[in-house]
Formats: structure tokens, sequence, C-alpha cells
């Protein structure tokens, strides 16, 4: 009896130490950014800070090694990890250059390899040259706040209270604009970059280690265990297909699918095409809930009224207009994360991007449809496209040379292609005044082709 009494005594006395020992386990949840921040970049960070708070993490610590890459998509970035409710640490395993620089003063804390490299975060074009100003004072203005958010430390010097900023926003800065003059630092002559020695001097960077787990010892985590994220292929589909380049190709599939398809008879290729980059275009964006049911809506309607003014309504007017302006408005809108109507929480910026890589896929299709309709019966792929052989010397086709300046009746519509008929007979015909509805008077001007041109006798 004495021997289970020690043995429950015992029990007690060591049960608030294993508990102690159990709650020091601690989860760090890792997500790696080693890539070009863009759209697949964005959504790994995202799924990988809702998992980490699924799984009750203690800290989301980011791998990272990037040259940078889009800025809209490292804004996303860095405003999930400043109002993300678990502690982000950055550890820059090499390069956190440009967008990767923004991403990485976002985090609670920096930690650098020896020989790491932060900064040069000026804005640039494909080409690799600098943008204009505007840009350059947006990117300025998102590195300056990002460094504020993290508030200032206070200082006891003697009988002075000192407030000094964390990470200083003019630095931030200077990684941007080489205009910006950081005394002591930097000058008028380059963008700033820190190797990892200079960043833990002016504080942007807590520590060098040279791995992973020197890190996670670092921030003082004894027992813990680890869990990576690992992406699903449909991470990265949405992330493929939601790229702006890709986005602008899709819609110029979309519109030129749509001109050629109205161009002939019948549902063929281009229709088909259309459809399956309209998919291909909306999908990512619906599964990632930036395009919302009404917004896919409004494509629709618009090419529903541009297909009614085509072939039913005469002339080319409202419904064309309001067609055009929708579909417009539907892909535009499909990029931006509102909820609804409301667009509280888009920016200028968001709004300013989705309406470019609209207006790029516009222009593009623009131009391609230019240079198709030049190219077609000419030379290489689009020669199939046309009939070269001469039908009149190889078919009995008989000429009708005689009907031209003759009146007649238009048997249909004429959008501009249609039938007449002169003297009883019936004629394939193309309006060259424009619509014609049927019934109305023309006259012949010309035979070519087996059909005749003809315009409308108003009177």
């Amino acid at each position: 009896m004495r021997t289970s009494i020690n043995k429950l005594f015992l029990l007690f006395l060591f049960l608030p130490a294993f508990s102690v020992l159990a709650e020091e386990t601690h989860l760090i949840y890792i997500i790696d950014i080693k890539q070009e921040i863009d759209r697949t970049s964005q959504i790994h960070l995202s799924r990988g800070l809702q998992e980490a708070d699924a799984l009750n993490a203690d800290a989301v610590l980011l791998h990272m090694n990037t040259y940078g890459g889009l800025v809209d998509a490292a804004d996303s970035m860095r405003t999930a990890i400043l109002y993300n409710d678990i502690p982000v640490y950055v550890f820059i395993d090499n390069n956190a250059a440009s967008a990767g620089a923004l991403i990485s003063i976002a985090c609670d804390k920096i930690f650098m390899r020896r020989g790491a490299n932060i900064g040069a975060a000026t804005v640039v074009n494909q080409t690799g040259s600098a943008m204009p100003d505007k840009y350059q004072s947006y990117m300025r203005s998102m590195m300056r706040s990002t460094a504020e958010s993290h508030g200032r430390d206070t200082l006891i010097q003697g009988i002075d209270t000192i407030l000094k900023w964390k990470r200083d926003p003019l630095i931030a800065e200077a990684m941007v604009d080489e205009r910006v003059v950081v005394p002591g630092l930097i000058d008028e002559t380059q963008v700033l970059t820190f190797t990892a020695e200079e960043a833990v001097k002016w504080g942007y960077c807590d520590g060098i280690e040279e791995n992973i787990t020197g890190v996670i010892k670092a921030l003082g985590y004894e027992e813990y265990k680890t869990q990576k994220f690992k992406a699903t292929w449909l991470d990265n589909f949405k992330g493929f297909f939601m790229s702006p380049i890709l986005q602008s190709l899709l819609i110029l599939v979309i519109i030129g699918g749509i001109y050629f398809e109205l161009q002939t008879p019948g549902v063929g290729f281009p229709s088909a095409a259309a459809i399956l980059a309209a998919i291909l275009y909306f999908a990512p964006l619906y599964i990632e809930g930036l395009a919302q049911n009404w917004e896919i809506l409004i494509f629709i309607l618009g090419i529903i009224l541009i297909v009614l003014e085509i072939f039913v309504i005469p002339g080319f007017g409202v419904a064309g207009i309001s067609g055009i302006l929708l579909m417009i408005s539907g892909l535009i809108l499909s990029l931006l994360d509102n909820v609804d109507f409301n667009f509280e929480g888009v920016s200028g910026t968001d709004i300013s991007h989705a309406t470019l890589t609209v207006m790029v896929g516009l222009v593009m299709s623009f131009v391609l449809l230019i240079w198709l309709s030049n190219k077609i019966g000419q030379k290489g792929l689009f020669r199939k496209v046309a009939l070269h052989t001469d039908l009149e010397g190889n078919i009995s086709v008989p000429i009708y040379l005689d009907v031209v300046g003759k009146e007649g009746t238009a048997q249909t519509v004429l959008r501009p292609s249609g039938t007449v008929i002169i003297d009883g007979e019936l004629f394939d015909a193309v309006s060259e005044s424009g619509f014609i509805e049927k019934g109305a008077r023309v006259k012949v001007t010309r035979y070519e082709n087996a059909q005749v041109y003809v315009y409308e006798i108003r009177l």
C-alpha cells in the first residue's frame, strides 16, 4: 500500500515537468521561395500561411533565394506576411534582390547566410531598364511603409529618450532609388545592396547563420519539429495560367477566335480555340476566388450582344458598343480581388495591372488580326486558307458580266454577304454600302469571283 502511495506521489511530482517538456516542442513551418516572384510563388506563400495556421504552427520560416520578379505579386506577398497572425521569419540563402528584398523586409526577423545579399529593388521592365519615376515612387513608398511597420525601439541615453527605427525607412528607399542619400552609408551614385555583414550593422539582418537549423536555434527554439510546404499540381496550374503574359495571350486567342468564327459559317476551330482560352483564363481565377459568377456572366453577355449586333441588329450601335464594354469589364474585374461591387480592398495598383494585362491582350489581338488579314492567301501556312485555283479556267461556270449596272432586290439580308435577285435569277452578292435589309432595291457595280457587288438604292 505504501509503495503505491509513493508511486502516485512521484507521478504527481514529475507530471508538471513532463508537461513542460511536451510544450517545448514547437512546430516550425518552412516555405521555400527559390524562384522568380510571380503568381505561382504568391499562391505558394498564401497556401503555406493558411496551412501553417491550420496546423497551429509556432512560426513560419521562408527559405529564400530569388533575384526578384513581379511587383504586384511581391506586394500581395508582403501584405500577407505583415498581417499574418503567426510570426514570419526569413532566411536569405544567397539572394533577396528586388521583389525578394520587399518580401524579406516585411518579415519579423531577417537572417542571412554569410556572403548573401539583399537590396537592388529598382523597378525595371522586361529588358532590365529602369521604369519611369512614377513606378519608382510607388516602390519607394512600399519599401518605406514596410520598414516603418516594424516600429521603433526606445533608447535611453543619459537623460535623453531616443526613438530609433528598427529598420530605417530611408535605407529601404535607398534600395530602390540611387538619388536617396543615407549619411554615412551611401551617396547619390548607386542603388543600395547590403552584404550580410552590412545588413547586420544597419539593422536589416538579425543574425548570420549558415543553415535552417542555425536560424531556428537563433530564434530560441530548442525543442522543435519542422514541416515544409509542398505545392500541388493545382497550385502550379493556377500560378502558370495567372501569369500576366499568359493571360494577355489567352485574351488574344479569345478575341481572335471570336473574330475568325464570325467570318466563317458554322462552328469550327476558331470558336473551339476561343472557348478553350476563355476556360483557361477564367478557371484559375475562379478557383483562386478572384473571378466571381457575375463577372464571368458579364463577359458572356458582352459576347452575346456583339453577336446579336452583327447577325440580328442592323448597323453598329448601342448593342455592339455595350457588348465590347461588358466583355472588357468582365476580363478586368475577374483579375481584381473584390467582393461583389465592394472594391475597398482593391488598390489603384491592382486596377492598373489588371487593366494593363487586358489592354495588352486586346492590342496584341488587333495587331495580329491586321497581320493575318494581310497574310492569308499569300505565303506559308496561311496560303492554304485561300483558294488560288482559277476556277473560271477549269470549271464550267457561267459568266454574268452583263448584269453590271442592273438593278435587283435583296433576297436575304446582306451583312455584307447575302443573296440578291437580278432579272429573276439568284446571285451571291456582297454589299459595298454596309448593311442592306432584305427586300431593299440594289444596283450591281461589278461581277467578280462568281458573285456580284451591289449597293443599296436609296430613294
